[in-house]
This record gives C-alpha cells, structure tokens and sequence, in this order.
C-alpha cells in the first residue's frame, strides 16, 4: 500500500493550487458560477418561469428569483419524485437524500444530480484529503483502510428507478473505484439498514483491519468506538488501530464531545477535521490545523447568498452576496446549486470569522434556538458553555438538549437542560452555575434577562442516565446516519417526550 499512498498523495496535493485560485479571485469564481448554473436551466420548467435567458448579472437574479423554502419547492420535488424530468434541473435525478428531518417533523427529499454528486460532493471528499495532505505531507492515511459510518438507502416506491436515503448512503453507493479501494466495511454492511446489527457487524469486520481514518458523525462514531472496546476489552482505541491519525466529522459540533474523543484515541499523532456538508450540498472544510474556522468551498456548483439575521422573517429580507458580509455576524445562508435548488434556504445559520479568504463557522439552525424571553440562544452558545462547564468541572459530555420553561403563576421562566454524562460532574449545582454564568458572558440579551432573576430563573438540569438520548433516537426511528439530537427547541416537543419518556 506504501506505492498507493505516494500515487495518491501527489494526485491530491495537485487540486491545492486550484483551491488558492477560488481564495485568490471569489468574486469572479462566483459570478462565473451563477452564469454557468442558469445557462445550464434555462429551458427547464423553473428556468423558463423565471426567464433565465434573459437575466445577465446577479442582481437581475437576486430581483426575479424568490427565496425559497423545502416547503415551497415541494411540489416540484413530489413531481420528480414520480419521474417527471427537466423541471428544476435538465439532467435525469435519479438519487434523492432524506433528510434526518431536524428542521421539522417531516422528511425531506432533497435531489441528488449527477453534477451534485460528481462536482461537489465527491469533489469535497477529495478536497478534504488533499488539504490534509497540504497540512500533514508525512502523511500514511493511504496505507490503511478509511471507516466510514454512514446511513442507508432505498428504492423510491413512487418511481422504481430512483432511490433516496441518507446523504452518506447516497455518497457511499456511488462512490468512485479508488474511493472504494481505501474504505471500510464493505457495502453490504456500510448501507444496513437495522442499526445495531450494522453496529455490530461493522465492529467483527473491521477490529483486524489496519484503519488510519474515521469520517462521520461524532455522536454515532462513539458508540461505534465504545462497542469496539466493549468487545476487545482494550482500554483505548490506539491498541487496536495504532496507526489511526484522522476523523473527519461534521453534523454537530465537535468541541463537546473533545475531551471524549481524547480519552478513547489518546493517541498524539490523531488529528480533527471539520466539515461543514448536508443533504443539500457540501459547503466548507477545516484547512488550518489547530483551527476550528471553516474554509467555503467556492467552485463546486453552489452560488452563496446570506441573509442577515435582524431581517430573518421580513418578506423581503435583504440577501448578500460574498462581497457583502462582515465577520462576526449571524447569517442565514441561501444557496442555489447545481441540482436544481434556486435561492434555497438550508435553514443554516454560519458567522464569517474571515472574508480574505472567506472561512465560517456554524452558528446553528434558523429554527433551533430558544428565545421564548428574548434571549436569542444559539446553538453556538450552547456547544460553547456546556463545553466550559465540562472543561471546569472534568466532566466529560455524551449528549444534550434544552428548550424553555415557560411563565408559570408565581415562577419566572427558564431553561430546561436534559444532558447526559459519559463522566458526570462531582458537583451538578456548581457545573449549573457555571453553565450560567458563560452563558451570562457570551450571550448579553440571555445576560440582560437573567439579571436579577427578573425575566429568567438559573438554568434547571436534568442528568440523565446512560443510554437515554439512544433509547429515544432510536424510539424516534432517528438512529446513525444523518440524524441527531435536536441541541434546543423554542417548544417543549422534544423535551417533554424525553422526560415522558424515562417515567416509564
């Protein structure tokens, strides 16, 4: 495999210098894009609607096109679904990913193109290599297998010769030949569809195996990590995989879940990337090691508009292009792509932490966060204080969600944390009061109404025992794959399910 390695690592490094070029001139890269996407529509249905041929600049499009929800394009996705073609995109779909449906009870079919999955999706499982090579050029990622823990598939019963499934599904099943050479389990376990016999199959085909990376969700990652040890009787994950170096992750945030990773691979040479990907494209990756910002990925079929957040629900909200933004600000973002979804709102919220080059952060959900008083909290500043809380107390962290309590006769309101320790703090109340108090610093409208107790009561915590959160994705029929757990509500849904739930 050392000969593979050295092919493989050089055809990799090459696309770096393609990746300084979209740094070096984004505005040009994007325009060029936007003209390149609607050219490409515009004798499809939507494209006609729209009269694509005649919009020259992106301005014309910004003023034509409406920003538009899954809601609002479901009804053209429901007709291919059904095998109608040249609606929304002129080459045949034939792939749909479903959503984890976190943005709300439904699922989500969202199309898959051949350019969507050939120009931006497998072209950003090779970025992702070819800036961790840039990054580690002594790199021996190549002389061992990648484990990929992903999601399932299936044939689409309202026309046969499509099929939807989890975006990692999607992806694996149609990965190239040399993608395929370097990965692990085959696919007849990758794409099970009962989650704990693909578990466990994944851990009796692969424990032999000389494994130097993991790529998926952190959450399904470690229950994959923690069945491998449960089996082996090993204390950490280096005994068994001693040339582990890399997990690529993305889904949730990862900091919360560090100080985990750190104790089942206590390994120095293991390293972290972040990507910032979903059922509607892939967006962004980590490329500077010991940083947590998110370089956009510019050239890969998705143009980018971003709507400032204090005009998030007007009518007519204000959209941006890159040249626009500024750092540190919250952004809904709006995407139109090279499968056919136009102005599309992702229900994404990113901040630029740098515009030369443009590199982001996730922030949250545009429908995930609780401002029941006017507090405005973001899953950023939940990930934030419940990963210090851990830090300060040597708590170690499984899993979380919070939503509000609401005014009650004689109570103020507050909030609800359910969270479950894979090491519990020696102290819940003073891990309660930690927890508070960084949400007191981070977050100056949750500072201002938690002033005196005035409009907002300290945080109430419920410890949950081990196992819960998965006794109730998996009650939910939200196991592996795409899915997790829902960081905060502005509704009680999840929580009162939960806490119904454990009664029991």
């Amino acid at each position: 495999m050392a000969l593979f390695n050295s092919i493989v690592s050089w055809a990799m490094r090459k696309r770096v210098h393609q990746i300084e070029l979209f740094m070096k001139y984004p505005m040009e890269v994007q325009s060029e894009l936007l003209q390149q996407l609607i050219v490409k529509a515009k004798d499809t249905e939507w494209g006609k609607k729209y009269s694509y041929k005649s919009i020259e600049s992106v301005k014309e499009y910004q003023e034509r096109v409406p920003v538009s929800t899954y809601e609002d394009y479901f009804p053209y996705i429901e007709r291919i679904l059904k095998g109608e073609k040249n609606v929304i995109w002129p080459t045949e779909i034939a792939w749909f990913s479903k959503s984890s449906g976190t943005t709300n009870a439904k699922s989500k079919f969202i199309p898959v193109s051949p350019e969507a999955l050939e120009d931006c999706h497998y072209k950003a499982g090779k970025d992702m290599l070819s800036l961790y090579l840039n990054n580690f050029p002594a790199t021996a990622l190549f002389s061992g297998k990648s484990l990929v823990l992903g999601g399932t598939h299936q044939v689409n019963h309202l026309n046969p010769k499509t099929s939807y499934g989890d975006v990692s599904g999607v992806i694996m099943e149609n990965l190239p030949w040399w993608a395929q050479l370097i990965r692990t389990p085959n696919l007849k376990i990758a794409l099970m569809d009962e989650w704990e016999t693909k578990i466990d199959k994944m851990v009796d085909h692969t424990i032999e195996q000389n494994v130097t990376s993991l790529a998926g969700v952190p959450t399904w990652t470690l229950v994959l990590l923690q069945k491998i040890l449960e089996r082996t009787g090993e204390k950490d994950i280096s005994q068994i995989w001693p040339n582990l170096e890399l997990f690529a992750h993305g889904a949730v945030a990862f900091e919360p879940y560090r100080a985990l990773f750190k104790q089942l691979i206590p390994s120095d040479k293991m390293n972290y990337q972040e990507v910032y990907n979903a059922s509607e494209g892939f967006f962004a990756i980590q490329d500077q090691p010991g940083s947590s910002d998110l370089l956009l990925m510019l050239d890969y079929g998705i143009f980018y508009e971003f709507i400032p957040m204090d005009e998030w629900g007007n009518e007519r909200p204000t959209t941006l292009t890159l040249e626009e933004v500024e750092i540190n600000k919250n952004y809904a973002m709006i995407i139109s792509t090279n499968a056919g979804l136009w102005r599309y709102n992702i229900g994404d919220t990113i901040k630029f932490t740098s515009t030369n080059p443009f590199r982001v952060r996730i922030t949250g959900r545009t429908k995930h966060f609780i401002n029941a008083f006017g507090e405005e909290l973001v899953i950023e500043n939940a990930d934030d204080a419940i990963t210090y809380a851990c830090n300060e107390t040597a708590a170690i962290l499984n899993n979380y969600t919070a939503a509000p309590v609401y005014f009650a006769e004689g109570n103020n309101g507050s909030h609800e944390w359910l969270i479950e320790f894979e090491k519990e703090p020696e102290n819940l109340t003073n891990f309660n009061h930690i927890l508070d108090s960084r949400l007191k610093e981070i977050n100056s409208d949750y500072e201002a109404k938690r002033y005196q107790s005035i409009a907002l009561s300290a945080p109430k915590i419920h410890q949950l025992e081990k196992g819960t959160f998965h006794k109730w994705m998996n009650k939910r029929g939200k196991v592996g794959g795409q899915n997790k757990v829902p960081r905060l509500c502005n509704d009680r849904e999840f929580v009162d399910d939960i806490l119904e739930m454990i009664k029991h």
